[in-house]
């Protein structure tokens, strides 16, 4: 039997704390670090949840990426790198908490660059400020939050990376993401309410991808969490 939206929403939340506790953790035990290779750092953050929580799923492919890696789309598969000393790289996981889905990304500056540091600070700032552009609009589309998105990234000097700022989440295996269906997506091309049901009736609830990258395209960074919750 489903559970009732009450209680899907607090599974939802359950999920992403859960997450934030990881990622608190790997910043505690220092697993993104100089002369560790991006698959090795996944492969010990993987390992990690399973530890903390018994996690062994996770509903969409594992990333870390660095130095310019962390310009590319999620959809970019590249050759794994070895991070560097005064490198910038970001997680991006999607682990499957009771059968709930998570999705969390943090950025991690190594060394003492002020731009890169500078980056990361304006990450869950630019999330704040959307945050708050959507709780203020409740017919707010897809389409009218991403250009707000891009409009904070460009008013902070940088540029929005992908095509999307965010997308469904929910139960595992949550409604099809398909690539060509924009509705489930945070897009320029999404004229539809965010605050609407799914095919089967449920609330929608939403990721929010900050994905900011240098002018120059040098280098990016990431943030990602519940939008709706």
């Amino acid at each position: 039997m489903a559970d009732d939206e009450p209680t899907r929403a607090a599974r939802l939340r359950e999920a992403q704390d859960k997450a934030a506790l990881l990622f608190a953790e790997v910043e505690k035990r220092g697993l993104v670090a100089a002369g560790e290779g991006e698959r090795a750092v996944s492969d010990r953050i993987r390992d990690l949840a399973n530890e903390m929580f018994g996690t062994t799923r996770h509903w969409h492919k594992r990333v870390v990426r660095s130095g310019p890696n962390t310009v590319l789309p999620y959809k970019e598969n590249p050759p794994d790198r070895v991070i560097g000393t005064d490198d910038i790289a970001f997680a991006d996981f999607g682990p499957i908490f009771e059968e709930y889905e998570a999705d969390f990304g943090r950025t991690f500056v190594l060394g003492d660059d002020p731009v890169k540091h500078r980056l990361r600070a304006d990450l869950p700032r630019v999330f704040a400020a959307g945050r708050r552009f959507f709780e203020a609009d409740p017919e707010i589309t897809g389409a009218a939050l991403h250009a707000e998105v891009a409009r904070l990234a460009a008013e902070a000097g940088w540029e929005l990376g992908g095509w999307h700022a965010g997308h469904l989440v929910g139960e595992f295996p949550h409604e099809t993401i398909d690539g060509a269906d924009v509705e489930s997506y945070i897009t320029p091309a999404n004229g539809t309410p965010l605050r609407r049901t799914d095919k089967a009736g449920r609330t929608c609830h939403w990721i929010l991808e900050v994905h900011l990258l240098t002018p120059q395209r040098r280098f990016g960074g990431f943030h990602e969490e519940l939008l709706t919750l």
